[in-house]
């Protein structure tokens, strides 16, 4: 099976042959926010041959899905229906029929794409996808059903956690995350964009790690020039993205939104309360589904926040591509990126985009820093002491008795520590050490783009140094 031009994905190429190559059936649900490449994955991992293949369409009917199952299922099989199916539970009988006339000594693999758009209100989608594997499928040994959906509440709550007739029916889940610098490093290569690292970080921060908007970037052009012609120019891209990408996945995208926007006003996060007051959200139940849903969806991550002796759940927008929409697309200063760089507003977002750069590759910090092995939680940290307040980037406590007090800064040349921001560290600490009561041993980390100058104040107050090098590495 020919999936060596996968670009990354390693994880998932290894798990996806010992479900194709073991002894029973399988049912794997696959999901992940859209322009991930989910379906790209699996297509090009079975070289495109499927022994039956069905994509759902979107806002269509019962009776639309059903004659395009029914089109799919004449043309990919020798079968031949002298009427259209009724309903699911024929359509599904219909496939069944198909492959029992199939004989293969490797399993049958069966995709389903975009699962959710075929679930329409009122039909029998779901009962019908429960009896197909329920009381046909799992009595085989060589069926290998994949379903896939970018509505990744829909996958979890229908799919995945099912407390129906699918109750721990699926054998195999996968969410597909976004690229990591390393993995958008060698897509780029792939393409012949020779760009130095610190652009594919200033690229990376405003698209993310998702493939659909990373293999738009064209060779020969600077990260510069590719931001502006896929966000600011009439018919880039990206210009339009963020009016279907979340009408596309939540059905009362508005209050997703809303969250979203409310998050992205304060780039240390919110606790729920504050999430509340701002979006005038009610607390309950739908706003409890919003965040679990935006989370899964790779839209927001939560991290705890150690304040004082409370530990709270602290919400931060941590898709790249909505958070870039709200500083500069939202409402535009300007339609020129190259004005906009060197604004205050431009370097501020690049600040704390580059802390959730960090955060992102939060192993290859740690293998940086020769921890990979010792168990550890990583955490935002704010805290007050009098009159001083005092904000910690990235906390990593370790279990070695450690605490990593990581200061990221995101500089075009080596980054030079000063008297008067020397005194700030001095501050940040002490608040930290006092707050915190802790009694372990307190380690400032440095991680940049180019490391920092060595003078006196690095040298007595810097423990540790990670460059953006190390976020390429493969972890």
């Amino acid at each position: 099976m020919d999936n060596l031009t996968i670009i990354g994905r390693k994880r998932e190429r290894i798990r996806l042959q010992k479900l194709l190559t073991s002894r029973k059936s399988e049912f794997l649900a696959v999901f992940g926010r859209r322009r991930i490449g989910k379906t790209y994955l699996i297509k090009k991992y079975f070289n495109y041959q499927f022994d039956f293949f069905i994509t759902g369409m979107a806002n269509a009917t019962t009776v639309q899905q059903l004659f395009n199952f029914d089109t799919e299922l004449s043309r990919q099989s020798h079968l031949v229906f002298d009427t259209p199916s009724e309903n699911w539970l024929q359509a599904f009988q219909r496939l069944r029929q198909h492959f029992e006339e199939r004989k293969s000594e490797e399993k049958l693999v069966i995709f389903i794409d975009e699962l959710p758009w075929m679930d329409t209100h009122g039909s029998d989608f779901i009962i019908a996808l429960e009896h197909f594997w329920n009381a046909w499928a799992t009595h085989r040994e060589d069926i290998f059903l994949i379903v896939c959906g970018s509505a990744a509440s829909w996958m979890l709550e229908e799919v995945i956690n099912s407390t129906g007739g699918l109750h721990n029916r699926v054998t195999a889940q996968m969410k597909i995350e976004p690229f990591t610098l390393a993995e958008t490093e060698e897509l780029l290569k792939s393409k012949n964009c020779e760009l130095d690292r610190y652009q594919l970080i200033q690229l990376y921060m405003c698209l993310g790690g998702i493939p659909y908007y990373l293999d738009a970037i064209e060779p020969g052009k600077s990260a510069a020039q590719n931001i502006q012609d896929l966000f600011f120019e009439k018919g880039g891209l990206l210009r339009q993205e963020f009016h279907n990408l979340y009408r596309a996945l939540f059905k009362r995208h508005e209050i997703y939104e809303k969250v979203v926007e409310v998050l992205s006003s304060k780039t240390y996060g919110m606790a729920r309360n504050e999430i509340i007051q701002n979006s005038k959200i009610q607390s309950g139940g739908t706003l409890s589904k919003v965040l679990i849903d935006l989370e899964e969806s790779g839209f927001i991550a939560s991290y705890s926040s150690l304040d004082g002796k409370q530990k709270n759940t602290i919400y931060r927008l941590s898709d790249y591509f909505s958070a870039f929409y709200f500083r500069f697309l939202q409402h535009p200063q300007s339609n020129n990126w190259l004005q906009l760089i060197d604004q205050p507003t431009h370097r501020a977002w690049q600040g704390f985009t580059f802390e959730q750069v960090c955060l992102d590759h939060i192993l290859q910090v740690k293998k940086a820093l020769g921890i990979s092995g010792i168990q550890a939680e990583h955490a935002a940290w704010r805290g007050i002491l009098e009159d001083k307040g005092a904000q910690i980037d990235i906390l990593i406590d370790r279990r070695d008795h450690v605490i990593n007090l990581c200061e990221c800064k995101f500089h075009l040349d080596t980054f030079t520590i000063n008297k008067s921001y020397a005194d700030s560290l001095r501050s940040k600490i002490t608040v930290f050490k006092e707050v915190s009561k802790t009694k372990k041993a307190v380690h400032l980390t440095f991680v940049s783009t180019y490391g920092l100058h060595r003078n006196q104040y690095s040298d007595m107050l810097v423990n540790n140094e990670v460059t953006m090098d190390a976020f390429f590495e493969t972890v």
